[in-house]
């Protein structure tokens, strides 16, 4: 009997071994990509800082928050992706107070950002416009069906 269930094993181990690796879309399709993001109105804009500044400062003081809020999130009707033209990685943060909000929230902004590649709406939506996720400053919820990150510019080219 012993040597019965042994060969099952092994039956089964090469069975599955010759089978093969399944094949799947996974998350990077076209298709799927569109499904996920389905019917939101994703929108991009530049903007200064210091058009925005008091804004991001509000958004960054609620990341916590807004944290939580990205992790409940399944659908949005908009996401508003702000480019802040004058904040690339190399010039920095431009703005000294949005700067100083950054390290004194530096643990909810890295929780934020994991939270953002976790939640696959946010995720493509931002990955759509080439967004990384290092570059986001802060998100704010406007109201319960738009979403609006704040981000670094994107490099040009």
């Amino acid at each position: 009997m012993h040597r019965l269930g042994l060969n099952l094993l092994l039956a089964l181990v090469f069975g599955v071994a010759l089978a093969g690796p399944v094949s799947s879309q996974g998350l990077n399709g076209k298709k799927a990509v569109e499904s996920i993001v389905g019917d939101s109105d994703i929108r991009q804009e530049e903007a200064t800082t210091s058009a925005e500044e008091q804004k991001v400062l509000a958004a960054i003081d609620k990341t916590a928050e807004n944290t939580s809020a990205v992790r409940k999130l399944s659908a949005a009707k908009h996401v508003d992706i702000v480019f802040l033209a004058d904040a690339t990685r190399a010039q920095g943060v431009p703005s000294p107070k949005i700067e100083q909000k950054l390290k004194d929230h530096q643990s909810d902004i890295v929780a934020l950002r994991q939270e953002i590649e976790a939640n696959a709406l946010l995720f493509h939506a931002v990955d759509s416009r080439r967004v990384m996720t290092k570059d986001i400053l802060a998100v704010e919820f406007p109201d319960p069906e738009s979403v609006i990150v704040y981000a670094a510019s994107k490099p040009s080219g």
